[in-house]
């Protein structure tokens, strides 16, 4: 019954505002009596348009509060306009009722969840009224009311308070909040002694076809695209007039042309039984790209108008809900992926220059290959989106704009995880990859030295790596759960670095293994292999599913003993049963997982895959932002949603990726003369003494290895 009197309450503001302008128009309607009212308010008198008996001759000074000293030029204005638009109504002029047309009306489901009434955005920003001079053309406003329900039944809970209904409404540009407050509050409070807290607008929330001027970081922003693609554009019309096979272009043409880095970028190979040849890489990474956005599709319908956002808490209850809610196991996909192509590539350069490695030229190409594409995102995320997109929820822009304009460059030095303003957040990923990238050496020169002892000291840190883990969820009771977890878990627990650290060393230590083992042909028997897939699908199922019934709302939770237990076992079984993963598919008992995960059509995509994850948010957050009109919120309008932004993505991508990613990592590729050189004069040598061997995965693996030896490959 409250709730039902709260939406009452609401929905009447738009009709009470209507009636009041009506009311107010009616007293002289007459064009000669609206003129002189207009002088008296030139000269600061009283203006007393009278509502009726039933608004008790309230005047528009009553709801817009004017007095000489105080007056602006803008409230002088917003009176003149709601003067023209009470005559508007009481006249029936067209662009009058687009006004009011354009209001939200009443809400319905607002039980199931329908926060948002969101009007007509576009017919608002589009209402004219062109006055003669010296009046000033009437614009729409576009406004959010806002109604906190909590406080309208008294209730000072925080939590409670963060659940607001937004009615879209519309007032003449001219007019500020605090002018359409004092109206909204006189209406509520005639003919009624009741207070009505918890209602309200912000200029925060409002939005007009007039648009902030861009400032000199947009205008930088936009420059350092079109002078790129200006350069990308000469150099692909050089390419192509010049017509010479891909060899023989000039260097600094195939760093540029799009012509030359698409031809790289599609290139297609056939697979091979070779067991050096990791191709399943190539699916196994775009499959995880593929979860990490199909997870983050549920996460950002939570930003959007949905009719029943009520519905993803109790999908939150559903098997298949635990896809989403543990594809958290996607980041250690990528961290084993990283960490075994770090240990393959890097040690197979090392065993070639009799254990050297350029440590600095190594992490200088690093920074070239993946920090431009860093600082775009950056800027294009805090000044680009609103330039590219409109609608009711693009006011604040993207969601992380607080911290990026608080904390940008803690991305641009990768500590982003440590810190509580993350910018372009998904990228916390890449601060925790950089850090364990730069301590690879310490693994790397240990490995190549002392061997089968190191690997055994770094399975005695994985396992220590472990116990801290469980240490640290047992002794500050942080949980994962989503009806547990808190701020501290997610920071201690899942961007903290070392909390990661297992999966990269396992997969490191992997890499070492196929390293010792290259060209090695492994004879299993079926009952091993069989085993092996049982053993590494039950590990796969049990880390999703496993506290699925501890997931509901309602009824026990797992203890925070066997929770713990399960981050900690899951943190080493799910790496373990990747890496068994791969194993199978490269010795050839994938059967059909290999065929799928090794075809050729995932090659182009998974060199796509680090544009990919960094454009992809943006993408989802825009469409998610440009609504009209409420969404539906099920699983399969997500699919559809997925589906529509992943292509968009790919598109975007591939362009970024020809005007950006490809010419930096083109010049990163220059940076390493002494690989290229040493891998040169090597090669003869090799063809002499291993013509019996099968080749390394260094030539003939689809890594790209020369510009993948800073591990490109670890995106989530």
């Amino acid at each position: 019954m409250v709730s039902t009197i709260v939406v009452m309450m609401v929905s009447a503001l738009g009709a009470l505002f209507f009636c009041g302008l009506v009311f107010i128009s009616s007293a002289e309607p007459n064009e000669k009596g609206f003129q002189q009212d207009l002088q008296r308010l030139n000269k600061l008198n009283s203006l007393k348009f009278e509502f009726v008996n039933y608004f008790q001759n309230a005047s528009l000074l009553d709801v817009i509060p004017y007095a000489e000293e105080d007056s602006t030029e803008q409230e002088l204005q917003c009176m003149y306009d709601l003067m023209f638009l009470a005559l508007g109504v009481s006249n029936g002029e067209y662009w009058a009722f687009k006004m009011f047309d354009s209001w939200g009306k009443i809400p319905s489901g607002i039980l199931r969840g329908n926060l948002y009434e969101l009007g007509n955005f576009d017919e608002c920003l589009n209402t004219k009224n062109i006055l003669p001079a010296p009046f000033k053309n009437i614009t729409g406003k576009y406004c959010f009311l806002s109604v906190t329900p909590s406080l309208l039944l008294g209730s000072n809970n925080p939590l409670a308070a963060a659940v607001k209904l937004n009615i879209g409404t519309c007032f003449p540009s001219s007019c500020r909040a605090s002018h359409m407050n004092n109206f909204l509050k006189t209406m509520m409070n005639i003919n009624t002694t009741i207070s009505v807290p918890g209602i309200g607008i912000s200029d925060s929330s409002c939005q007009t076809l007039q648009k902030e001027p861009w400032d000199g970081l947009t205008k930088a922003s936009i420059w350092i695209l079109v002078a790129m693609a200006a350069i990308v554009a000469l150099f692909t019309v050089v390419d192509y007039f010049l017509r010479k096979v891909p060899e023989e272009l000039p260097a600094i043409v195939k760093i540029f042309s799009a012509r030359a880095n698409s031809r790289a970028l599609f290139r297609v190979t056939e697979t091979t039984s070779n067991p050096n040849v990791i191709e399943c890489i190539h699916g196994i990474r775009c499959m995880t790209l593929f979860w990490v956005i199909f997870s983050h599709e549920y996460v950002d319908s939570l930003i959007t108008a949905n009719l029943n956002l009520v519905d993803f808490f109790l999908w939150a209850e559903e098997p298949y809900a635990s896809f989403v809610l543990h594809s958290f196991f996607s980041v250690d996909s990528f961290f084993v992926i990283g960490g075994m192509l770090v240990s393959l590539i890097t040690l197979r350069i090392m065993e070639r220059s009799d254990g050297k490695l350029n440590v600095l030229l190594m992490y200088l190409h690093r920074l070239i290959r993946i920090w431009p594409l860093m600082a775009l995102a950056i800027l294009i995320y805090m000044k680009l989106m609103p330039v590219v997109a409109d609608g009711p929820l693009f006011k604040d822009g993207y969601s992380g704009l607080p911290q990026c304009e608080a904390g940008w460059y803690w991305s641009l030095i990768f500590v982003q995880n440590y810190v509580s303003n993350k910018c372009v957040g998904h990228t916390w990923y890449l601060a925790v990859d950089m850090q364990l990238f730069i301590l690879s050496p310490i693994f790397l020169f240990a490995l190549y030295k002392w061997g089968k002892k190191a690997a055994a000291g770094i399975v005695v840190l994985v396992l220590l790596l472990s116990a801290c883990l469980f240490a640290t969820m047992m002794v500050n009771d942080y949980s994962m759960l989503m009806k547990r977890t808190s701020v501290d878990a997610m920071a201690n627990m899942y961007y903290a670095t070392h909390t990661h650290a297992a999966p990269w060393l396992i997969g490191f230590l992997f890499g070492y293994f196929l390293h010792l083992n290259r060209a090695k042909k492994f004879q299993l028997n079926w009952m091993i292999v069989g085993l092996g897939w049982i053993l590494s699908l039950a590990m796969i199922f049990t880390s999703i599913f496993a506290l699925y019934p501890s997931g509901k709302w309602i009824g026990a939770s797992v203890s925070i003993l066997g929770e713990s237990f399960y981050h900690t076992f899951t943190r080493i079984g799910w790496p373990l049963a990747l890496c068994w993963v791969i194993f199978a598919c490269m010795q050839g008992y994938g059967g059909l997982a290999n065929s799928f995960l090794s075809s050729p059509l995932w090659q182009p995509l998974s060199r796509l895959s680090y544009s990919i994850f960094i454009w992809h948010l943006f993408i989802v957050e825009v469409n998610a932002r440009n609504v009209r009109t409420n969404v539906y919120f099920s699983n399969y309008q997500m699919m559809l949603k997925f589906w529509s932004d992943l292509g968009i993505t790919i598109l975007v991508s591939y362009v970024l990726h020809l005007i950006f990613e490809a010419p930096f990592s083109s010049i990163g590729e220059y940076l390493k003369p002494g690989i290229k050189n040493l891998k040169a004069t090597n090669e003869v040598e090799e063809e002499k003494t291993d013509a019996k061997k099968s080749s390394s995965p260094m030539e003939h693996n689809n890594f790209a290895p020369d510009s993948e030896t800073n591990l490109v490959q670890q995106r989530v």
